[in-house]
């Protein structure tokens, strides 16, 4: 695979991008092979398109929506703590975004005299450059940002130069079903060299009432959310589908311990889709599947990570049990 790497006018901000060709075949795959399942289902990446991480970044500002926020206070509380235990020099985050609550760890390793670089890893180039430029700007320290599918393009992460931490916030990580998730886990395992941590945000097991009203709003933000991966297929792919006459569905699944997020269609329709040559049966009240969030356990991460070779070294968590912080580090 084919990168591009450059400097910016800003020389501590460096920034390689993953060749563009298979960004759009990806889609086409994906959607390809999801819509011709028995049971539909898309992968959630395909939902932060700039309009959709816009709608994301609304989300996380709703009272009903906790894990942001509740995320955030712990590493309010923990990050010095975080940043003398793991002496990181170094820290990569996948998923970066504009590194809002990554922040607060940075300054606790700038307190600290250890922090001299920072690697944001995100799928959108906007995103990455802004970010980049902010924080090397904000701490004077070489920024190397990266804009790729962490799923595929994870060799793209320089090497470490001192300890460091890979960070996944925000619940990413129960994004995907147990097999994928252990496998992706394994993958980053590779990223950490010999003095590395990982520190991963986990939604935790609670009352199913609290978990359902993140994901269903009042406002609707989050229905808008879920429904704008249609608008981005039409538009990218010459899609026909109806937006507004998809309802958003979103359910606490008792038996896996996740949240299931999908879109419901209103009426009996056939979508169809030039780019692909496919024509699309649905049928009223069928569900196409947009996400899920699994929610854990101690014993589930510590699982997780055990089946990839990583040790859970510390579950940091708030007052009420809500969200967790799991440290890990090579077993």
């Amino acid at each position: 695979m084919s990168t591009q790497s450059t400097t910016t006018p800003d020389e501590l901000v460096t920034l390689t991008i993953a060749d563009a060709d298979p960004a759009p075949r990806t889609l086409a795959h994906d959607v390809h092979d999801g819509l011709t399942q028995p049971f539909k289902q898309l992968p959630p990446k395909h939902l932060y398109d700039d309009h959709g991480s816009d709608l994301f970044a609304q989300i996380c500002e709703l009272p009903e929506y906790y894990p942001t926020r509740t995320e955030r206070s712990i590493l309010v509380a923990r990050s010095a703590e975080l940043a003398e235990r793991t002496g990181a020099v170094d820290l990569v985050e996948l998923g970066a975004g504009f590194a809002t609550k990554t922040r607060v760890l940075l300054d606790a390793m700038q307190a600290g005299g250890t922090l001299r670089r920072f690697v944001p890893f995100d799928v959108s180039a906007p995103t990455v450059r802004q970010c980049s430029g902010e924080i090397s700007a904000a701490y004077g320290i070489p920024v190397h940002g990266i804009v790729g599918d962490f799923e595929r393009d994870l060799d793209l992460v320089p090497e470490p130069i001192g300890p460091r931490i890979v960070a996944i916030l925000g619940g990413t990580l129960g994004n995907l079903p147990p097999g994928s998730r252990r496998h992706f886990l394994g993958r980053l395992r590779g990223l950490l060299g010999e003095e590395g941590r990982m520190l991963i945000g986990i939604d935790l097991v609670k009352d199913p009432a609290v978990i359902e009203a993140a994901y269903n709003d009042g406002a609707g933000v989050t229905s808008a959310f879920n429904r704008n991966v249609l608008t981005m297929l039409n538009r990218e792919l010459g899609a026909d589908f109806p937006v507004d006459e998809y309802e958003h569905v979103a359910f606490f699944d008792r038996r896996h311990e996740w949240i299931d997020i999908r879109l419901r269609a209103v009426r009996d329709h056939v979508v169809r889709i030039p780019a692909l040559g496919l024509e699309v049966p649905f049928a009223a009240r069928e569900e196409l599947r947009t996400e899920i969030s699994s929610k854990f356990t101690r014993e589930r991460i510590a699982g997780d990570l055990a089946a990839s070779g990583l040790e859970l070294e510390d579950l940091l968590t708030d007052d009420d049990g809500l969200f967790g912080l799991a440290l890990a580090r090579v077993a």
